[in-house]
């Protein structure tokens, strides 16, 4: 009696387990598509590489990475019935899309293990807003081609005429002429030699008495304002400078390895 107890239990485990395997096999699998299985590994690349793209990861974006599994795997088994995978064009292929993605993978190990530090971050930050201090200027300008035009206008602004009016009539700057020759605040290193220094030599409110001849032509600028040159928070800018800086990092890696290879290639620069 113990020995056909024994047999049954062990006949009983035995269907279970029979019962079970196909569950096991599907809680690994995404999908069966001409009883081939899709591993869910397959979704879960696919989904690391969303986030490291930047995108949000969602039930909704899960779903659709599923069904894009599952397709390409109805596809690929079509491509193969076809001996698609057999020719060199696609052998080609496959050696450059293996190169990139370990390519790929050196880059980010690279820059896991190589990561951007707050004091690096900081100290860059230091250097940008140390070169943007300094005073902004606020001015106006009205550009024409010969000087007797832009003494002409000096005239006319003298008599009392308006410098947006004149601006919108004769300035031949399409990028400003339309706002009355308004430039917003800029440093004075931003424009050409000529017209930064005399703009930065006017005072408020007041207009150049003779024109500025630069590349562009002769200028006649007024300056309406200025202010010490504004700079955001470290806070504010700090992803941005850390990115500038990770970029930085890869590209002298990048130039480190290219150095040291041994090669009779002559690359360009």
């Amino acid at each position: 009696m113990k020995l056909k107890s024994s047999a049954l239990r062990a006949a009983l485990l035995s269907a279970s387990l029979v019962l079970l395997s196909p569950l096991a096999a599907q809680a690994q699998n995404v999908a069966i598509v001409n009883g081939k299985a899709v591993p869910k590994a397959r979704v879960e690349t696919l989904m690391q590489q969303a986030q490291r793209s930047g995108q949000q990861v969602t039930p909704d974006l899960e779903q659709k990475v599923k069904e894009e599994v599952v397709l390409r795997e109805i596809f690929m088994q079509e491509a193969e019935k076809r001996g698609i995978n057999a020719t060199p064009a696609y052998k080609n292929q496959m050696e450059l899309a293996r190169q990139t993605v370990l390519i790929r993978e050196l880059f980010a190990d690279f820059q896991k293990k190589n990561p951007v530090t707050d004091a690096e971050a900081k100290a860059e930050y230091d250097k940008f807003k140390a070169q943007s201090s300094g005073t902004e200027y606020h001015a106006r300008h009205i550009l024409v081609e010969k000087e007797e035009d832009a003494k002409a206008a000096i005239a006319q602004l003298k008599a009392g005429a308006k410098f947006e009016d004149l601006a919108k009539k004769l300035s031949k700057d399409p990028g400003s002429a339309e706002n009355g020759g308004d430039l917003d605040f800029a440093k004075p290193d931003a424009y050409v030699p000529e017209f930064g220094q005399a703009m930065a030599a006017l005072k408020k409110g007041e207009i150049t008495e003779t024109p500025v001849k630069t590349q562009f032509g002769y200028h006649v600028i007024k300056l309406e304002d200025t202010r010490e040159a504004a700079f955001p928070a470290f806070d504010e800018v700090k992803p941005q400078i850390q990115q500038r800086i990770a970029q930085m990092k890869l590209q002298s890696y990048q130039e480190e390895l290219r150095n040291k290879a041994k090669t009779d290639f002559k690359f360009s620069q």
